[in-house]
């Protein structure tokens, strides 16, 4: 630290005296001294450096600031401090090469400025090596289109089941997003399908192009799958006749399980349908979807979200919008999933339901 040293006259003159030129040149020869020994400084050394280079940028033009933050940003033990001054600069020239590389803002970091910056603040975070679900939930939720492309592209950022939603629904009037979203490995199943379900013909053909080879055959399974539901769709059920027989059993306090295992019974599905919703509290869009798939996984969540017994659970799965009556291994199956299925893990999935269903 001798030369260190030897600076400390220097500038304890640009500090007081000293012009903005006279500033940046002193702050470019710190620069090229910290950058020279960084990896043999101490956190003591460090925090001296962090404290001199605090000193120096007041009052320095952006361009300086931009030199410093890119030269600083890739060091592994750069100053702590004048990283979050540069990261928070509104200057993205300045803000974006730490904002980008470097490994000292942490994850708190990370999340205050992507909730508070600007949209080029955001698009540079998107592009770190690794980024935690915590950060790109913000991301994906205040990014404008460019952001969550980027977003979706970038293999090291973790997405959260709700960033995937986000995205997924964004996706719906968007076809480069779609194909960036359709392509990340880490895509849970149902939300490449329904991701699939939503996409135009030209985005399947981009997936085809772009997808690795194992990935095809699964794009077209579902793609396949996909067009044969919708094939043999017969159109939207009318369920305003079973609405009205539920909310007059509601007034009447008998909207209950054993009245919604009654409707199932008798085979009634759009009275089924419309019980489930009201005691599940979800829409009826969302129980005549979920209803309608062709595994019961979707309906045992529902259930188990409102309590209800397994012999109701039974009756339940076993209407089926196209009349077909599950096999017995189906619902011995079933039985077992919803032995092991907990009511904290259902009612959470049902909130994210309620909540994608409201965004």
């Amino acid at each position: 630290m001798g030369a260190a040293i030897s600076l400390i006259p220097e500038l304890e003159d640009v500090v007081q005296h000293g012009s903005r030129r006279k500033r940046v040149e002193t702050l470019q020869r710190i620069t090229a001294l910290f950058l020279a020994g960084a990896a043999r400084y101490s956190d003591e050394h460090v925090d001296l450096f962090d404290d001199v280079f605090g000193l120096l940028i007041k009052e320095i033009e952006s361009k300086a600031r931009a030199e410093l933050s890119s030269r600083l940003a890739p060091v592994a033990n750069a100053p702590i401090k004048i990283i979050r001054t540069l990261a928070n600069d509104d200057d993205i020239a300045v803000a974006g090469p730490v904002l980008k590389l470097a490994p000292r803002l942490k994850e708190a970091d990370l999340i205050d400025l992507a909730r508070t910056k600007s949209q080029a603040h955001l698009q540079a975070i998107s592009s770190r090596q690794a980024l935690g679900e915590a950060v790109t939930d913000v991301l994906v939720r205040r990014g404008d289109r460019d952001v969550a492309r980027s977003i979706a592209e970038n293999r090291g950022a973790r997405l959260s089941e709700t960033g995937f939603f986000r995205l997924v629904k964004r996706a719906e009037t968007d076809g480069i997003l779609a194909e960036k979203v359709g392509l990340r490995p880490d895509i849970p199943p149902q939300m490449f399908r329904e991701l699939l379900t939503k996409a135009t013909a030209i985005v399947h053909k981009r997936l085809l192009a772009s997808a690795p080879s194992e990935l095809k055959a699964d794009i077209r399974r579902v793609l396949e799958k996909v067009s044969n539901e919708v094939g043999a769709r017969a159109g939207p059920r009318d369920y305003r006749a079973a609405q009205r027989v539920v909310l007059g059993m509601h007034r009447a306090g008998t909207m209950n399980e054993t009245a919604l295992a009654a409707f199932a019974t008798d085979g009634k599905y759009e009275e089924t349908v419309v019980a489930l919703a009201a005691l599940s509290k979800v829409p009826i869009s969302i129980a005549d979807r979920l209803m309608a798939s062709e595994r019961p996984d979707p309906v045992l969540i529902l259930c188990k979200a409102a309590g209800m017994a397994w012999p109701t659970v039974k009756s339940v799965i076993a209407v089926r919008p196209d009349g077909k009556a599950a096999s017995n291994q189906g619902v011995d199956s079933a039985f077992a999933n919803y032995g092991r299925l907990s009511a904290s893990t259902a009612q959470r999935v049902v909130r994210f339901w309620q909540v994608r269903q409201n965004q």
